[in-house]
């Protein structure tokens, strides 16, 4: 499922990239030609044991300041229009937040730590996605060594030890983060695509069955599609039915309309799930941002605040009632006519890169309603 779904995904994006070329001369043979490593895979050293201790490995900690991304709160168009926030104290908790691939680049299979671009792409996914989140008392986001975008178009064993290699590093990230909260404070874990792919072991592994899972008051596993019946029992959480549920799973893929997600859905079906069995035409987790539950639709006056970007990612502001929100009979999350959101939509409307910054201020009140429930069930 991971390259599949992240193949098809890394195809349109090598199309957007082509930009001024014929766009369908690319194959998928061009596509490895182009993204996949022609080298063979450098085993990765392992990190040092005591690694995550160093501010240096984190995007978003506390104790970072003002320079930490993920604190960043964006203005509000037309301010004076925006609803009070109520002065009731927020509860405390911790949010794990793993982010999608920033590395492109074929000539490593896994993108090092000191790549420049990579880095600073990563921590602009970092302000957009995780910022959502920075109601909470702590934010943590790690640094690691993410798999190229080329690891996911073979099957090569290369590739799946890069996967491997990755996941590593967030595992080790999550041991830290996990041993240094505090164990009455509840847990937000919060990814998006190659990040989703990582929480989702992560849930499988080391959540599933274990008193960690005690500390789960909510999931954010977007840009992922996950299988209701052959993934979301291996998960140890169920999918978030109510906007009040705590304990549980949100995932989402936004189309906006008329959506073409063909090459995703095909992906999807020929994949097996984490069950072994092919994923085939198996219903989608589809959670509505606006209302919080699975399924249904709400109007784009429901929408708090879109978070609009700036071309470059690097600044924008919250505009109200942007777009609508429903779940389609496909599990996929449609966003009505195509909005203005920058360079980076796909091609078939997808707004796969948008699928939180879409959603910023619904998903900063749902995850403090979600910690209070949790609080509230102790």
């Amino acid at each position: 499922m991971a390259r599949k779904f992240l193949y098809s995904i890394a195809i349109i994006i090598v199309l957007v990239i082509a930009g001024g070329f014929v766009l369908n001369i690319w194959s998928k043979e061009l596509t490895r030609l182009a993204m996949v490593p022609s080298s063979g895979f450098v085993e990765q050293s392992p990190l040092e044991e005591n690694a995550y201790q160093d501010p240096a490995m984190w995007f978003s900690r506390p104790g970072i300041g003002l320079d930490d991304p993920a604190r960043w709160q964006p203005a509000t168009r037309g301010e004076e229009r925006a609803l009070p926030r109520t002065a009731k104290p927020d509860p405390e908790f911790a949010v794990f937040f793993v982010h999608p691939t920033s590395y492109l680049d074929r000539s490593n299979w896994n993108a090092p730590l000191e790549e420049g671009e990579s880095q600073r792409i990563a921590k602009l996914y970092v302000r957009g996605m995780a910022s959502p989140f920075n109601r909470a008392s702590e934010i943590w986001a790690p640094r690691y060594r993410q798999a190229t975008f080329g690891a996911f178009l073979t099957d090569s064993a290369d590739a799946q030890k890069s996967i491997e290699a990755a996941y590593s590093d967030v595992k080790q990230a999550y041991d830290f983060f996990m041993a240094t909260v505090d164990a009455d404070t509840p847990v937000v874990l919060v990814g998006h695509s190659q990040g989703s792919l990582h929480l989702l072991r992560l849930l499988r592994e080391e959540v599933a069955g274990k008193p960690a899972a005690d500390r789960i008051a909510a999931v954010y596993a977007a840009g992922w599609p996950i299988s209701i019946a052959h993934d979301l029992p291996a998960l140890g959480l169920p999918a978030c039915a109510t906007a009040q549920q705590a304990g549980c799973i949100l995932s989402w893929s936004s189309y906006a309309e008329p959506a073409d997600p063909g090459p995703v859905l095909e992906a999807y079906a020929t994949s097996p799930g984490f069950d072994g069995q092919l994923r085939g035409e198996s219903e989608i987790l589809c959670t509505n941002p606006l209302t919080g539950s699975v399924g249904g639709s709400a109007p784009a006056s429901s929408n708090a605040g879109t978070l609009v970007p700036q071309d470059d990612l690097s600044n924008g502001e919250l505009v109200e009632s942007y777009v609508p929100a429903r779940c389609a009979d496909n599990g996929l999350l449609l966003i009505g006519p195509p909005p203005e959101m920058g360079n980076a939509v796909l091609p078939g409307n997808n707004y796969h890169v948008y699928d939180i910054p879409l959603f910023w201020k619904n998903l900063q009140s749902d995850v403090v309603s979600r910690v209070g429930s949790w609080s509230s069930g102790r």
